[in-house]
């Protein structure tokens, strides 16, 4: 029943779709469905985690066995002692790593044309531990994004908690225009600005009003702005946070003050957008340069954030593994891999003639751009992780874990990749605010956002990911799978974190099975409109007549307990 509701939501969408033809963002994401009665459980009174291995997220190393007591949504205490007698429920974790809740710092739902509901999106984060995400913006639809958030915190859905950034108008005139836009952002139930290349002035206003209104702020500073606003120029400004590479390099230039584009460089031409970018990597100042290090140094007196997302831009590197994932199959969307196949439509899709020499390219900036990274990390500069997921064959929570796999090749420990992925983004998101942090560290007093994996993380990353890490068994001579996260654990409410992934199986098995739009559509018209009764001819039967056929699989409404 579940599988066949899927298929016919599925088929609602499609014809929707095709009725409105190219959707926006924001008007046709299906929100996340109630939380059924067997999602979750609590929070409770007293929830105990017993025999655990603690990864704080502060950078301290591992330490257990303790046990973790949770009173409602919040830590209570952390012990070697007795339980106590009168608890609600108890997870038994011996042998088991319990870690804060990841945060992604980058995080955009899917459009009608990739992932048409939210739920998909969501499963995937809270399957491999990411309890908080940053909409930079979520949605574009600030009233759908503040919706989505109450029902999070509420727990009504299975969601992350959501944090809400949205973007100014692209067309702002003047700074009094800037500023008003800011001053009415708060009651609109936003938190931070997710900025761009702003004329000098235009920047300035909406960075200012931003700091005054304790509103959080991060900027993509594209191409086609950054000759008069890098990262330098908008750090200078106030800016809070820096997100992928844009404006790094720019500032960095060692013989030019623009790219040196070729002549028949077109931006809108995404192949040489994302192309040519990689071609930055020899025209800096080299990395340990007086300048290099300047540039850091002036970084890090500013208190500028860097929120790198180097997943989303990985599969440049080597395209052919980054379309031959092995979690492709069971858990990206038909949908969503159709989107990131070469089109001259879509966003990021820009692989019309990629060659070995763009990929080459591409890993020799990657080998500059880690190093930036780990070099403002080593002088105790703020590095956060955001996987901008949705785009370039970077299927949602996959792409946060290889996020964290880069940083540690960038240089990275371990134990610093999870300060990034945890206690880092909370300080990012709570500094603006002027608060202390709410979650992101396991320790008495903060929310109960975690999660439990069977694995060592710190020994081995990929065994974050949701289907696990390959590992010879030795007892049988065969290759198995171990890991993914095994309990999520968000304000409290424990998710089985094997089930969401299982949910997630079954939308995209679902949507395979869906027929294509133009079928889809006949088949939803033939099950929705009644044919009209036949009128008997003279001497036939009439009630042999008034019979109508009925399509094979009538749609029936949902119960409380369906999507």
């Amino acid at each position: 029943m579940f599988a066949t509701h899927r298929v016919f939501v599925f088929i609602t969408i499609l014809i929707v779709g095709a009725c409105l033809g190219v959707p926006s963002f924001a008007q046709d994401l299906v929100p996340a469905p109630d939380r059924r009665a067997d999602e979750g459980v609590g929070p409770f009174d007293q929830l105990v985690i017993k025999d655990c291995i603690v990864i704080d997220g502060t950078g301290a190393p591992p330490r257990g066995p303790v046990n973790v007591l949770i009173k409602q949504n919040r830590i209570e205490k952390i012990s070697s002692g007795k339980i106590p007698e009168d608890v609600d429920h108890v997870i038994e974790a011996v042998g088991m790593y319990l870690l804060p809740g990841f945060v992604d710092m980058h995080a955009h739902l899917g459009s009608l044309q990739k992932a048409p509901e939210a739920e998909y999106c969501y499963k995937l984060w809270m399957a491999h531990g990411v309890t908080t995400v940053r909409g930079v913006p979520l949605n574009g639809n600030n009233e759908w994004v503040i919706k989505e958030k109450d029902r999070s915190a509420k727990n009504e859905i299975v969601a992350p908690r959501i944090v809400n950034y949205q973007r100014p108008p692209g067309n702002l005139k003047t700074a009094e225009e800037a500023r008003q836009w800011v001053e009415a952002a708060p009651g609109q139930g936003i938190e931070g600005l997710k900025l761009g290349a702003y004329r000098p002035e235009i920047m300035q206003a909406l960075l200012r009003e931003a700091e005054r209104l304790r509103l959080g702020s991060v900027a993509h500073l594209a191409q086609t702005g950054v000759a008069h606003m890098d990262a330098m120029d908008a750090a200078r400004m106030g800016l809070g946070t820096v997100t992928h590479y844009y404006g790094h390099f720019e500032a960095l230039l060692k013989d030019h003050v623009v790219q040196p584009w070729p002549t028949d460089y077109n931006y809108n031409n995404e192949q040489d957008r994302f192309g040519q970018v990689a071609r930055l990597w020899d025209k800096i100042h080299p990395p340990g340069s007086p300048e290099w290090k300047a540039y850091l140094e002036e970084h890090l007196e500013l208190g500028t954030v860097f929120d790198p997302t180097m997943t989303i831009y990985s599969a440049g590197r080597d395209l052919m593994r980054a379309r031959r994932a092995e979690w492709h199959d069971q858990y990206t969307l038909p949908s969503l891999m159709q989107f990131f196949e070469p089109s001259r439509k879509n966003h990021g899709s820009y692989w019309f003639d990629w060659t070995t020499e763009d990929e080459v390219a591409w890993r020799n900036f990657y080998h500059v751009w880690m190093q930036l990274i780990n070099d403002y990390k080593k002088m105790g500069g703020r590095v956060t992780t955001g996987a901008d997921s949705g785009f370039i064959y970077d299927t949602y929570g996959f792409g946060y874990i290889e996020e964290l796999e880069l940083l540690q090749e960038a240089g990275f420990h371990p134990l610093e990749v999870i300060q990034c992925a945890t206690m880092n983004g909370a300080k990012t998101i709570f500094d603006p605010k002027r608060k202390s942090i709410e979650f992101g560290v396991i320790q008495p007093g903060l929310l109960a956002d975690m999660f439990l994996i069977e694995e060592n993380p710190l020994q081995n990353l990929k065994v974050l990911y949701g289907h696990g890490a390959l590992r010879l068994n030795d007892e049988t001579g065969e290759p198995g799978r171990v890991g993914g996260v095994r309990w999520t654990i968000k304000d409290g409410v424990v998710y089985d974190a094997k089930q969401l992934l299982a949910d997630v199986a079954a939308m995209v098995e679902a949507q395979k099975k869906a027929p294509p739009p133009a079928e889809a559509s006949e088949a939803q018209k033939e099950a929705s409109e009644e044919p009209e009764p036949a009128k008997p001819e003279a001497g036939e039967n009439k009630q042999e007549n008034d019979k109508t056929e009925e399509p094979d699989v009538e749609p029936s409404k949902p119960d409380k307990d369906q999507r």
